[in-house]
């Protein structure tokens, strides 16, 4: 079904999605660290391919958007409901687990089995890592959906990073709370991404918690008990991690423990880049405007869309969570990154070059008013002298 066709007004309209065949390659995240151990008895130069998962993201994407720049075309509105319900997409996503679980075991079989310097696994362990982390986001993209057996398949891809409680937060914590002060995964001006990294990490734990914790008690359930969905998401990772140790022996266990924190960190550098700054407003009843395309940070860039299974296109995701990756959308009034994720996570891991490319944006899409945006508390008081307070009132509500 490459090509789409609808009548209107009596006259065949048709519509081709032209990146039909290019998403397939998103499956070569997975394959990278089979490609990384062809070259476990060569010495020299070839060491670098260990490291092949952090050269792919912060390397070679950036060089492939740049090559293949940004497409801002649509899907019709009629196309949308064939072109989710057409399953080649779907399989897309599905392959992507069997092949994400084969390389963890495939690595964990080259570290067993081969005597790695520490320098080779930690970059071994990067490169699966990236899987892990890609996997995140194969479950992000699961994980909303209606499909039971997709759920179920988004809570499989999140084990290996044993980020499982990220299926509660992100579907029931984020979304709810996005850009504003209260969401830990939206970051704030002024916040580096270290110091977002902590903070994220910690309060999107205990938000799954709670929000899984009021649930249950909600439906007159046991909070400790088989139905509370973070821990059983925890319980998997750990049943996981225990079967490959079991299996490969503990010389992997620090292997895994490396590429799981990795893994997880991209999830969070992505969400740091996703909603830097952005605020949504409080109305006077005190509740925050509803979520709109100007709340997120988005990019049209090809290749690391195509990688990341459209997730650039982040605000229509965030107006629609259960349309599928292939028929979201671009809007004009969306704050647009300078680059795809590849390179603009490269950036927010130095914190003055990322203040220097990002800030003046922030205070563009607010028309030079800061006192809009998501100020980090700590330098709030900096940030105001150095960018002005905007108007009286907005100087009087931070005092």
């Amino acid at each position: 079904m490459s090509t789409l066709t609808t009548t209107i007004d009596g006259e065949v309209v048709r519509w081709k999605d032209h990146k039909r065949h290019l998403w397939l390659f998103g499956l070569v995240v997975p394959l990278l660290p089979f490609g990384a151990a062809q070259w476990v008895d060569f010495s020299g130069w070839a060491n670098i391919f260990w490291y092949s998962g952090p050269i792919w993201i912060l390397v070679m994407i950036p060089i492939l958007d740049r090559i293949f720049g940004e497409d801002r075309t649509n899907p019709p509105d009629w196309a949308v409901e064939q072109l989710s319900a057409d399953r080649y997409y779907r399989w897309c996503t599905y392959l992507f687990l069997p092949l994400q679980y084969l390389a963890l075991v495939f690595a964990c079989w080259i570290v067993a089995t081969n005597d790695l310097a520490w320098w080779q696994e930690l970059g071994y362990a990067l490169t699966v890592g990236t899987v892990g982390g890609v996997a995140i986001n194969t479950a992000h993209e699961l994980g909303h959906k209606n499909v039971r057996a997709e759920r179920m398949l988004a809570k499989v891809a999140l084990a290996q990073t044993g980020y499982g409680h990220f299926y509660v937060e992100h579907n029931r914590g984020h979304h709810n709370r996005v850009a504003t002060p209260e969401d830990p995964a939206s970051s704030r001006l002024g916040e580096s991404f270290w110091e977002f990294l902590p903070r994220t990490v910690v309060g999107s734990a205990r938000s799954a918690w709670n929000l899984e914790a009021r649930r249950l008690r909600g439906q007159h359930q046991r909070v400790w008990s088989l139905g509370n969905d973070v821990l059983t998401a925890w319980a998997l990772s750990v049943v996981l991690l225990v079967t490959l140790t079991a299996v490969f022996g503990w010389v992997v266990l620090p292997f895994l423990l490396v590429q799981a924190v990795f893994g997880f960190s991209l999830l969070e550098v992505v969400n740091y880049l996703e909603h830097y700054g952005l605020l949504r407003q409080q109305r006077p009843d005190g509740r925050y405007e509803r979520c709109n395309p100007q709340h997120s940070w988005n990019s049209n860039h090809v290749a690391s869309n195509v990688i990341l299974y459209q997730l650039e296109r982040h605000s229509d995701h965030h107006a629609h969570p259960t349309r599928r990756y292939q028929a979201l959308r671009h809007f004009d009034e969306s704050p647009q990154l300078p680059s795809g994720y590849g390179l603009m996570l490269g950036v927010a891991y130095i914190p003055p070059l990322w203040r220097a490319v990002m800030d003046r944006r922030v205070l563009a899409h607010y028309d030079g008013d800061v006192t809009l945006a998501n100020i980090h508390p700590r330098t709030r008081a900096k940030v105001l002298a150095r960018y002005g307070a905007g108007t009286a009132a907005a100087t009087a509500s931070t005092d």
